[in-house]
């Protein structure tokens, strides 16, 4: 019997599919993804990135106890040090400064997005707002993984190998993992009634992530 976690990707299993095998991430572990689409992707996942981090500090406000405060924290922690800094050595990498990054306008797809959550943030309770975050930091391990078992993989000349390596890093897949046992517990202490609200919610979200792989892939110019 699948967990609770797992039946809220059951619940919009060609979603969640669409999403972690998109043509975004096919491409970009195989080396085939265009340069621009990539640049293009950096750019926006950066302002994603900040929204997300305030979105984390939020959950840090609807903390109940402790040990919600000190995960809700952690997972804040993640982004800030972990995504966040490597992001930025990353976009260093290709050129892209700090400066540039924070002058760029966000896309559509990045306000959508990030708006969604921050909006399930405000009117709901933490469970609604990190059933709405899942779909970026456990999503991103699943692809790690899933990216991981594909022979067409590589990383070897991989313009994009340093992405693949961040999301199978230890530290990132320890995060996920400790997110998902989170919303386990949380999730086997609903009724029927809200898990089909939290099933919405999760499935929009992860909606969302599929329409921002579609921006970066649409920008190939």
């Amino acid at each position: 019997m699948p967990n609770p976690f797992d039946r809220l990707i059951e619940a919009c299993h060609h979603d969640w599919r669409a999403y972690i095998e998109h043509e975004f991430v096919r491409r970009l572990g195989d080396g085939s993804l265009p340069e621009a689409s990539f640049r293009h992707y950096l750019e926006q996942d950066y302002l994603f990135l900040g929204h997300f981090a305030r979105a984390w500090a939020l959950a840090l406000y609807k903390s109940r106890d402790f040990d919600e405060l000190r995960g809700a924290f952690d997972r804040l922690k993640t982004i800030v040090d972990l995504e966040l800094g490597l992001h930025l050595d990353y976009c260093a990498q290709w050129g892209i400064d700090v400066a540039t990054l924070d002058a760029l306008p966000e896309t559509r797809a990045t306000l959508a997005y990030t708006r969604y959550v921050l909006d399930a943030g405000a009117r709901g309770d933490l469970l609604e707002l990190r059933v709405a975050l899942a779909p970026c930091l456990v999503g991103y391990a699943r692809i790690g993984k899933w990216l991981a078992s594909r022979a067409e993989t590589r990383l070897e000349g991989n313009p994009y190998a340093a992405w693949i390596e961040m999301y199978t890093d230890d530290a990132y897949l320890s995060a996920a993992s400790e997110e998902e046992a989170w919303l386990d517990q949380a999730l086997a202490e609903q009724p029927a009634k809200r898990i089909a609200e939290l099933e919405v919610v999760f499935r929009d979200a992860t909606r969302l992530e599929i329409d921002f792989w579609q921006m970066g892939l649409e920008r190939h110019a």
